[in-house]
């Protein structure tokens, strides 16, 4: 009776152990329980090294510095390009092997659907080998060059070496290959003597083309081709309408003349006409709500917020910045967040954050000397307002004929959501607000 407890005591502990070890999940990989308990802390803590956070960002993962086993090399890698961009192309290297770089300064440009991102280096040293190449499709994450730490730039060591060698070797190659080619040189003049004398037969009945030689084929851009596919589908998604007034600038432009000093001194910065746009398009906005709203499916969504995109040329490609609550803004900080956008434009320092959005566009074609055009609308929003160049025109004032400052304006509009009469309505209160700005003051 008593062995009989004894055994079964001893089948309760022996199945509590095993349960016990069953509960360690990296226990369960060996073939034996008893013998992953034996040497239980040497074991353990050499699968406790084998385990990864899962919770860890891959973001923070690509932001690291990526070492070799001694601490010397480091991989830059394509940083993260926002939550909209998966991918983009490797435009170009700014470094190339043998370089020295600093921590933190860009050694090559990727080229997105919508800004230039620069990858930098991890840590100050050379270039020791370029991994992508440029035209490449690249994501986050993807190395691009090798930096070594201790390395020095090694120019001066190359330079003789490479200088003494193609001396001694170069002139005896020049001198065989003339030896060979005069054997050749006697027989095409027998065989080209007739071929002149085809082409002139045909050469009068058929077109003469420009050469291949003096064409050029280059690769289109990555903002290009955003850029065309996003045109094309505005035209083929919505049914555009354009409307056209013209605005007389003279009340305009005296403010501008007369005020102009005391604003810069007061601001800080110029006073322009866009400013006096942006809140006369904002009003306009507000009295007619369907030129700020946007079709989504079967449904029509109100926007009670007036985030204005101005389109911005650059030496790339158009690109369009927004200024957000332009509704809040006075004429200042209408002013300072255009010039802003417009520095960061130039500089190819765009985020995608100062892009994204938008409920309505102004396009200026006139600072490039347009006196009249058609824009497109920028999708996904449902009208755009286009600016053109300021000419003097006669223009019949109070029955006399006289010379005025004249600028056309010209609305674009999604004529599914938008009728004629609030597209007319619309523009018709741009120009009074610029033909005469107390309307602003006083809100009539």
């Amino acid at each position: 009776m008593a062995s009989r407890v004894a055994s079964g005591l001893l089948r309760r502990r022996a199945g509590a152990t095993l349960g016990l070890l069953r509960s360690y999940t990296h226990v369960r990989n060996y073939s034996s329980p008893l013998s992953a308990l034996i040497p239980a802390t040497s074991q353990c803590s050499k699968l406790t090294r084998r385990y990864y956070m899962p919770n860890a960002s891959p973001y923070q993962v690509w932001s690291r510095s990526f070492a070799s086993d001694n601490g010397d090399k480091v991989e830059a890698v394509v940083p993260f390009m926002g939550e909209s961009v998966t991918d983009g192309t490797l435009a170009n290297f700014l470094k190339k092997p043998g370089d020295r770089v600093e921590a933190d300064e860009p050694i090559a440009q990727i080229e997105t659907d919508k800004v230039t991102i620069d990858v930098a280096s991890p840590e100050a040293g050379v270039i020791e080998k370029l991994i992508a190449s440029e035209g490449d499709t690249v994501t986050p994450g993807t190395k691009v060059a090798i930096i070594s730490k201790s390395a020095q730039p090694a120019e001066t060591h190359v330079a003789p070496s490479e200088e003494s060698t193609p001396k001694e070797s170069s002139p005896p190659k020049v001198e065989e290959k003339p030896k060979v080619e005069k054997a050749p040189k006697v027989e095409p003049p027998k065989t080209q003597a007739p071929k002149p004398t085809a082409p002139s037969k045909t050469s009068p009945s058929e077109p003469q083309l420009p050469p291949k030689e003096r064409e050029r084929r280059v690769p289109m851009p990555r903002l290009r081709k955003r850029i065309a596919n996003r045109l094309k589908d505005s035209q083929n998604t919505f049914a555009m309408l354009t409307t056209f007034n013209e605005v007389d600038m003279t009340n305009l432009m005296k403010l501008r003349s007369d005020y102009k000093d005391e604003f810069v001194t007061k601001h800080g910065v110029k006073l322009g006409l866009m400013s006096c746009f942006v809140k006369a398009a904002v009003s306009a906005l507000q009295n007619q709500p369907i030129v700020n709203a946007v079709i989504d499916g079967d449904d029509i969504i109100y926007r009670d917020y007036v985030d204005v995109s101005v389109a911005v040329g650059t030496s790339k490609g158009l690109v369009v910045p927004v200024i957000r609550d332009a509704d809040t803004m006075n004429f200042a900080d209408i002013e300072k967040g255009i010039n802003n956008l417009a520095k960061k434009a130039n500089e190819g320092a765009l985020s995608i954050d100062d892009m994204a959005g938008g409920t309505f566009t102004i396009s200026n074609g006139g600072v490039y000397g347009s006196l009249i055009s058609t824009p497109i609308i920028n999708p996904p929003q449902s009208a755009i307002l286009g600016m053109h160049s300021i000419v003097q025109r006669p223009v019949v004032v109070n029955g006399d004929i006289l010379a005025r400052p004249m600028m056309y304006l010209a609305l674009t509009y999604d004529h599914r959501l938008i009728d004629g009469r609030e597209a007319v309505f619309f523009l018709r209160r741009i120009k009074d607000v610029v033909e005469d700005p107390r309307r602003l003051l006083l809100d009539i």
